[in-house]
């Protein structure tokens, strides 16, 4: 579980407008990233970096750190709860892209992390 943090983001009730990701990042750290492998540079057109990365069956992989606990993608850069970035964010997987500010996933992870 990961620990309390003092500085709270904003209210996981606040409007998906208030809810910053780069002061967050608690779906970086709390779920598996996998994606088609296809998406990683080894493949024609793939952009996510398969260094950072790990096989998880023939077709998936997942971004290091995600498949183990404690979560934390290798590509995390920052403090989850103050201050985030993503250190490949435009060659992100579209997993990532498709995590968006007060959705689902993003409120589980904010819960998990006690940013509310």
């Amino acid at each position: 579980m990961p620990p309390p943090l003092s500085a709270p983001a904003a209210s996981v009730d606040a409007p998906p407008a208030l809810l910053d990701c780069q002061s967050c990042g608690a779906c970086c750290a709390s779920f598996r990233v996998s994606f088609y492998w296809g998406e990683a540079d080894d493949a024609p057109m793939g952009t996510v970096p398969v260094t950072l990365t790990q096989p998880v069956s023939p077709h998936l992989r997942c971004m290091s750190g995600t498949q183990t606990q404690p979560v934390r993608c290798v590509a995390l850069q920052g403090v989850v709860g103050q201050q985030v970035g993503c250190g490949i964010y435009a060659q992100r997987s579209t997993t990532c892209r498709e995590v968006q500010p007060g959705d689902e996933q993003c409120l589980k992870a904010r819960r998990r992390w006690q940013l509310d």
